[in-house]
């Protein structure tokens, strides 16, 4: 029985570490990519390496202090706790890119009112739609620079002029673009005004980023009892070890603790989440 419980934990480590390790490179490898599409370029197996070293860092800071050879349940716990929270550290990486692609694309869309009244001035200057393009990545800095030249060298290369707003559209990702694109994509088929398309979009783009701005400021107090409701049960559990630890170590480590434990994250993730959908609100 010995040796068929150490055959059957060697096949399943070396076939977990094969599949981790095929997903790593697969997350790495997208990531990356998305990365480069913000003009950051960071190999895939740097990505992975921060990614591992993190959640092994993760894995001995939660794990270590729970391992107890005369207490199953406390090295067990300290093992499960360990592992999902390195699972989540491993991700860490992938939740850095979405919030530089959150705040990229904010700039973009802050950025994308001025340019739409420089195009709208530069057409009735008698600009080419390509040369009010050329405009923006000149009297603009990044990163709306940076995208609207792509989609020039896109279309010096060969790309039709449609095929290369949809990839600036794509490589982007904001509505607000989304809606010039589909203006620009209207007008050039029926013969619109884009002038005057470019100062609704641009008026209509300034009015809703009002009305954000508005609601952040009226949910600012939700979002602030999320953050302190979700961090409370922590910050009093730390400050109870470090003041009495004698008393605080033995409930870490016993069953019952563990259980109080994973119910009150559960709880508190239960709030956080109710009070996210509450206060998130969409203009």
């Amino acid at each position: 029985m010995g040796l068929a419980f150490v055959g059957f934990a060697w096949n399943f480590l070396r076939a977990f570490s094969s599949g981790a390790g095929d997903y790593a490179s697969s997350i790495s490898q997208e990531t990356s990519r998305e990365f480069e599409d913000m003009f950051l370029f960071i190999p895939p197996r740097r990505i992975a390496e921060i990614g591992w070293s993190a959640a092994a860092l993760c894995f001995l800071i939660f794990a270590v202090p729970f391992f107890d050879i005369s207490n199953p349940v406390s090295t067990i716990s300290g093992l499960l706790l360990g592992t999902l929270l390195g699972a989540a550290a491993f991700m860490a990486p992938r939740k850095a890119l979405d919030i530089l692609k959150e705040r990229r694309r904010s700039k973009f869309n802050i950025q994308l009112v001025d340019a739409l009244g420089g195009m709208s001035n530069a057409l009735r200057a008698g600009f080419s739609i390509n040369q009010a393009f050329e405009t923006v990545v000149q009297n603009n800095e990044k990163p709306i620079a940076q995208e609207f030249g792509v989609m020039l060298q896109q279309m010096r290369v060969g790309m039709n002029f449609y095929d290369a707003l949809q990839s600036l559209d794509k490589r982007v990702g904001s509505d607000d673009l989304t809606l010039v694109v589909t203006a620009i994509d209207i007008a050039r088929r029926t013969g619109g005004n884009l002038t005057e398309i470019f100062d609704k979009i641009s008026l209509t783009i300034r009015e809703r980023m009002r009305i954000e701005r508005r609601v952040r400021t009226l949910t600012a107090q939700g979002r602030l009892q999320g953050i302190i409701v979700a961090c409370m049960p922590v910050l009093l559990g730390a400050a109870m070890t470090a003041v009495k630890p004698d008393l605080m170590l033995p409930f870490f480590k016993s069953a019952q603790g563990f259980m109080a434990i994973g119910m009150t994250a559960l709880l508190i993730a239960t709030g956080w989440f109710f009070i996210r959908k509450i206060i998130n609100i969409d203009v």
